[in-house]
Protein backbone atom coordinates (compact mmCIF):
# COMPACT_ATOMS: atom_id res chain seq x y z
CA UNK A 1 0.00 0.00 0.00
CA UNK A 2 1.67 3.49 -1.06
CA UNK A 3 0.30 6.21 1.29
CA UNK A 4 0.23 9.62 0.44
CA UNK A 5 2.37 11.02 3.41
CA UNK A 6 6.07 9.65 4.05
CA UNK A 7 9.09 10.46 6.31
CA UNK A 8 10.97 11.74 3.04
CA UNK A 9 8.14 13.76 1.72
CA UNK A 10 6.83 15.75 4.42
CA UNK A 11 7.46 18.86 4.66
CA UNK A 12 4.89 19.95 7.92
CA UNK A 13 1.41 18.54 9.67
CA UNK A 14 -1.43 20.67 9.14
CA UNK A 15 -3.90 20.57 11.91
CA UNK A 16 -7.42 22.02 11.20
CA UNK A 17 -9.82 23.51 13.52
CA UNK A 18 -13.10 24.77 12.07
CA UNK A 19 -13.64 28.61 13.28
CA UNK A 20 -17.42 28.21 12.78
CA UNK A 21 -17.90 25.18 15.24
CA UNK A 22 -15.20 25.61 17.66
CA UNK A 23 -14.01 27.95 20.36
CA UNK A 24 -10.71 28.42 18.23
CA UNK A 25 -11.33 32.10 17.66
CA UNK A 26 -11.48 33.13 21.00
CA UNK A 27 -8.27 30.99 21.32
CA UNK A 28 -6.55 32.89 19.21
CA UNK A 29 -7.88 36.26 20.33
CA UNK A 30 -6.87 35.62 23.57
CA UNK A 31 -2.89 34.15 22.75
CA UNK A 32 -4.05 30.68 24.26
CA UNK A 33 -1.09 28.70 24.11
CA UNK A 34 -1.94 25.41 22.48
CA UNK A 35 -0.17 22.28 23.59
CA UNK A 36 -2.27 19.55 22.28
CA UNK A 37 -4.25 18.65 19.49
CA UNK A 38 -7.00 15.56 18.55
CA UNK A 39 -5.73 14.00 16.10
CA UNK A 40 -7.14 10.26 14.23
CA UNK A 41 -5.38 7.19 14.36
CA UNK A 42 -3.91 5.94 11.87
CA UNK A 43 -0.35 5.57 9.62
CA UNK A 44 0.09 9.35 9.68
CA UNK A 45 -0.33 9.32 13.21
CA UNK A 46 1.99 7.14 14.10
CA UNK A 47 4.44 9.34 11.56
CA UNK A 48 4.50 11.89 14.35
CA UNK A 49 7.22 12.97 16.17
CA UNK A 50 9.11 15.85 18.09
CA UNK A 51 10.55 18.60 15.93
CA UNK A 52 8.87 18.34 12.67
CA UNK A 53 6.64 21.40 11.80
CA UNK A 54 3.28 21.93 12.47
CA UNK A 55 1.03 24.28 10.90
CA UNK A 56 -2.90 24.92 12.31
CA UNK A 57 -5.21 25.74 9.35
CA UNK A 58 -8.43 27.30 10.53
CA UNK A 59 -11.76 26.61 8.47
CA UNK A 60 -15.14 28.69 8.20
CA UNK A 61 -16.93 30.64 6.29
CA UNK A 62 -15.75 34.05 5.37
CA UNK A 63 -18.45 36.05 6.92
CA UNK A 64 -16.91 35.12 10.07
CA UNK A 65 -13.96 33.45 9.88
CA UNK A 66 -10.75 34.12 7.21
CA UNK A 67 -9.61 30.80 6.68
CA UNK A 68 -6.29 29.92 6.28
CA UNK A 69 -2.99 29.42 8.25
CA UNK A 70 -3.42 31.14 11.72
CA UNK A 71 -0.27 29.22 13.49
CA UNK A 72 2.83 27.69 13.36
CA UNK A 73 5.10 25.62 15.24
CA UNK A 74 6.29 21.85 16.00
CA UNK A 75 5.04 18.54 17.38
CA UNK A 76 6.71 18.05 20.51
CA UNK A 77 6.03 14.40 21.08
CA UNK A 78 4.36 10.88 20.04
CA UNK A 79 0.75 11.22 20.03
CA UNK A 80 -0.76 9.89 22.91
CA UNK A 81 -4.04 9.12 24.75
CA UNK A 82 -5.02 12.23 26.70
CA UNK A 83 -8.60 12.30 28.58
CA UNK A 84 -9.86 9.62 26.63
CA UNK A 85 -8.95 11.42 23.42
CA UNK A 86 -6.09 10.72 20.86
CA UNK A 87 -3.51 13.84 21.16
CA UNK A 88 -0.59 14.91 19.77
CA UNK A 89 1.47 17.36 21.92
CA UNK A 90 2.98 20.60 20.43
CA UNK A 91 3.92 24.32 20.51
CA UNK A 92 2.03 26.62 18.17
CA UNK A 93 2.38 30.32 17.78
CA UNK A 94 -0.17 32.59 17.03
CA UNK A 95 0.12 34.44 13.73
CA UNK A 96 -1.08 38.55 14.31
CA UNK A 97 -4.22 38.66 11.78
CA UNK A 98 -1.42 40.79 9.20
CA UNK A 99 0.67 37.49 9.18
CA UNK A 100 -2.07 34.67 8.53
CA UNK A 101 -1.55 32.64 5.24
CA UNK A 102 -5.49 32.84 3.97
CA UNK A 103 -6.82 30.70 1.82
CA UNK A 104 -7.30 32.56 -1.23
CA UNK A 105 -3.55 33.31 -0.96
CA UNK A 106 -3.07 29.98 -1.14
CA UNK A 107 -5.20 28.68 -3.63
CA UNK A 108 -4.00 31.34 -5.70
CA UNK A 109 -0.15 30.36 -5.76
CA UNK A 110 0.73 27.48 -8.48
CA UNK A 111 2.73 25.34 -6.14
CA UNK A 112 0.43 25.68 -3.63
CA UNK A 113 -3.25 25.00 -5.37
CA UNK A 114 -3.01 21.20 -4.91
CA UNK A 115 -2.54 21.45 -0.96
CA UNK A 116 -4.68 18.51 0.57
CA UNK A 117 -6.44 20.92 2.88
CA UNK A 118 -7.53 22.36 -0.73
CA UNK A 119 -8.31 19.09 -1.97
CA UNK A 120 -10.34 17.54 0.82
CA UNK A 121 -11.19 20.04 3.35
CA UNK A 122 -13.31 17.57 5.11
CA UNK A 123 -10.04 15.41 5.66
CA UNK A 124 -9.15 14.05 9.30
CA UNK A 125 -6.44 15.34 11.21
CA UNK A 126 -3.54 15.39 10.50
CA UNK A 127 -2.98 16.76 7.43
CA UNK A 128 0.15 17.71 6.00
CA UNK A 129 1.93 19.07 3.52
CA UNK A 130 5.14 17.87 0.85
CA UNK A 131 8.29 19.50 1.85
CA UNK A 132 8.11 21.35 -1.71
CA UNK A 133 4.40 22.67 -0.38
CA UNK A 134 6.41 23.88 2.62
CA UNK A 135 9.04 25.55 0.63
CA UNK A 136 6.46 27.47 -1.11
CA UNK A 137 4.49 28.32 1.89
CA UNK A 138 7.59 29.78 3.28
CA UNK A 139 7.53 32.75 1.45
CA UNK A 140 4.44 33.98 3.07
CA UNK A 141 4.98 33.07 6.54
CA UNK A 142 6.80 35.22 8.91
CA UNK A 143 10.34 34.45 10.32
CA UNK A 144 10.73 32.06 7.97
CA UNK A 145 13.18 31.76 5.02
CA UNK A 146 11.93 33.57 1.47
CA UNK A 147 9.55 35.82 3.70
CA UNK A 148 7.71 38.04 1.15
CA UNK A 149 5.76 40.61 3.38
Amino acid sequence: MTHAVTIQNLGAWLLKGNGVTSDITEVAARRQPVRTWCVRPGYRTDLMAAGQPALLWVSGDRRRVTPGIWALGEVTGPAGVIDGKLRVPLELRWLDEEQRVHRDTVRADGALAALEVLRQPQGANPSFVTAEQLTALRAYLPGTTGERR
